[in-house]
């Protein structure tokens, strides 16, 4: 209540105001009446009272004394015309009238001749009024003969214009001229409890939506944040277990049992492979007693049995008719929400779910043959649609599954290829198509059909530029030209272009990431198995500028370009039938080129807007559905052929992979 006496007076001098702006005099009589009555103080606030006016008015009115036409139209402009309509009428005739009495008020001020310069400049600058602003009343019957007035010679004798030069008429214009500022003036005055509103809302609804901003970015954050997460926790899970076995061995060394290389081996497979941990963890025995990992065993057991929930089933009948005939902007949504519940997915039980629900419940219309299809948002006329129906491909693109079910697509690879033939560059639409070729790259069916069409011939155009590409991009292109290079088909094809394929391999020797140098020298080893391109490079001299990086390049890279000079030296003929692995076998695929890149949600261009659903919160409030998860069985990987990482890569392998 204090605080309300403090402020009291201003407070009610505000509504006083207020109610005099909205013409509310009986209501405002009672209500002064009823202030005084009651002992209230009543004042205006001081930085509102209806004498701010004053000072322009008198203003004006000293330059119209004055005859200072240039001060007067100067407040005119600025405080008048800025609050009154340009068509009002009452305002036009007292413009009119007012340029009148500027334009000849030399010759009813000074005695004898006025200066002529500056009667003209008068005159002047009445006929430029006449010719723009004034134009407008040339029809009206009251001002027509005005318009004579600056080609009379001496005006103040003209019968028609005696009236202008007496003092009666100049009384009268400035006794119009006092009433209409004080009226316009006056209304200019804005309530400042009407300002405290208006700006008090849009304060409110701008800072609202700027917090809907961050929270949307926080959220994001949230989600890379997540990933971190999950691999530290499974980092923490291989650490655990390896502790638990170097105790192991620490306490049988004091029986003076010996560690051996196998144990070693054993020790790195745990650390470095899923593949040969899970090998190596069937011939450990976990039950021995009275060992002192006994307790990091079960501390390693405890956080691996933890549930992780699966999470809601989702209508996909309603969701891909919303995809094919809803708005663009649901569409984007929706493909964005379905990207994130698959990006945020914990590794294992969850994900599969997720990604067998996608396929069962043929998601993207894979099998479809209708003509409007969830595959057609590729060809969307929104490029948002369009950016994220790729993201979306390239996530399930990213998991060994999801490439599985996007190649029984009989058009997807010819649609995709289209696509990256005609989105720009440097658009995340071309980005992430390019990353989803780059991953069927590791699929042989879809290799051999990437190499017939021709995508050789279009990624090495391409990467004779590497300047205008990023790095990513630049990265997808040189690993997917490495894995078709990979194929006998593939080197056939470059042994069609040898001194052009050479050209761009070699250029792309000197670039400072060594991903993109391991693919490099991944394709020149492969390219170089044919005699022909062996000979081309010899006489470009190839093992001279190899010879050159050498000096440059760590360890690792040294290795990998002398074997690539190796190859160039060898006298061994191009066996088709040996080296060819053209015939289409049982796919296989390393585990470890399943893996969702941090790039998928990189650069979101669609935000949510205030109160609309995204996200999961989108899919769970309008698409739940009722038991669309269905048992997954794991398909047993082929765990690949493993190779010396001194040698040039020899299988197909992804950035995405790397980059983790």
């Amino acid at each position: 209540m204090g605080e309300v006496l403090a402020y009291e007076a201003e407070l009610l001098g505000l509504v006083k105001e207020y109610l005099d702006f909205a013409g509310f005099q009986e209501t405002v009589r009672v209500f002064k009446k009823e202030c005084r009555l009651k002992g209230k103080p009543l004042t205006k606030p001081a930085d509102v009272s209806s004498e701010d006016s004053l000072p322009i008015q008198e203003e004006m009115l000293t330059a119209f004394e004055d005859g200072d036409q240039k001060v007067f139209f100067q407040l005119w402009e600025e405080h008048v015309l800025s609050s009154v309509h340009d068509s009002d009428p009452v305002a036009q005739n007292l413009e009119f009238y007012l340029h009148i009495y500027f334009a000849i008020f030399l010759l009813k001020q000074t005695v004898g001749k006025p200066d002529k310069a500056e009667l003209e400049e008068r005159i002047s600058y009445f006929k430029a009024y006449l010719e723009t602003k004034g134009a407008a009343l040339s029809q009206t019957t009251e001002f027509l003969p005005f318009y004579a007035l600056p080609f009379v010679p001496n005006p103040m004798v003209h019968p028609s214009f005696k009236e202008l030069f007496q003092d009666s008429w100049t009384l009268d214009l400035r006794t119009r001229l006092v009433k209409f500022l004080s009226l316009t003036l006056k209304a200019r005055q804005t309530p400042r409890l009407l300002t405290i509103f208006k700006e008090s809302g849009q304060c409110n609804k701008e800072m609202v939506q700027y917090l809907h901003q961050q929270l949307v970015k926080c959220e994001q954050r949230y989600m890379i944040n997540l990933k971190r997460l999950h691999k530290v926790q499974m980092d923490y899970h291989n650490l655990l277990g390896v502790t638990a076995e170097l105790v192991d061995s620490l306490e049988a060394t004091i029986t003076g049992k010996m560690i051996t290389p196998e144990y070693i081996q054993r020790v790195f497979a745990c650390l470095f492979s899923n593949h040969l941990k899970q090998a190596v963890a069937h011939n450990i025995d976990f039950t021995r007693p009275g060992t002192a990992s006994t307790l990091l065993r079960a501390s390693l057991a405890s956080m691996k049995v933890q549930d992780v929930p699966l999470l809601p089933s989702l209508d996909y009948e309603k969701l891909k008719k919303d995809l094919i005939t809803g708005s663009d902007r649901l569409k984007a949504l929706l493909l964005q929400a379905l990207r994130w519940r698959l990006t945020t997915s914990y590794p294992g039980e969850q994900r599969d779910t997720i990604m067998q629900a996608y396929i069962s419940n043929d998601l993207l219309d894979c099998h479809s043959n209708c003509q409007r299809s969830v595959l057609q948002l590729l060809y969307s006329k929104s490029e948002v649609v369009r950016q994220y129906m790729a993201r979306l491909i390239n996530a399930f693109a990213s998991l060994i599954e999801g490439r599985a079910y996007l190649s029984q697509n009989p058009t997807l690879l010819q649609m995709l290829e289209d696509r990256l033939k005609a989105e720009d560059k440097d658009s995340l639409t071309w980005e992430n198509v390019l990353g989803a070729l780059q991953k069927f790259s590791l699929r042989r069916t879809l290799q051999s059909a990437m190499i017939k069409d021709g995508l050789i011939f279009w990624l090495v155009d391409v990467l004779i530029d590497p300047d205008c590409l990023s790095d990513y991009n630049l990265e997808y292109c040189a690993a997917l030209l490495m894995n078709l290079c990979l194929r006998s088909a593939g080197k056939k094809i470059c042994a069609s272009i040898p001194n052009h394929m050479l050209r761009v391999l070699s250029g792309l020797l000197d670039h400072e990431n060594p991903k993109i140098q391991s693919y490099v020298n991944g394709a020149l080893y492969s390219i170089l198995a044919i005699p022909s391109v062996r000979e081309e490079a010899k006489e470009m001299g190839m093992e001279e500028i190899l010879r050159c990086f050498i000096k440059e390049r760590n360890e690792e890279m040294v290795r990998q370009i002398e074997f690539v000079i190796k190859q160039l030296n060898s006298e061994e003929p191009f066996n088709d039938n040996i080296v060819s692995d053209d015939d289409e076998e049982e796919e296989y695929e390393d585990e470890d080129s399943d893996i969702l890149e941090p790039d998928l949600d990189k650069d979101e261009v669609l935000l949510p807007q205030l109160g609309e659903l995204s996200g999961e919160k989108l899919l769970t409030t309008e698409y739940l559905g009722i038991m669309t998860h269905t048992p997954k069985t794991k398909k047993k990987q082929f765990a690949g052929v493993r190779q010396s990482i001194d040698e040039p890569l020899q299988r197909p392998v992804t950035p995405g992979y790397h980059r983790t």
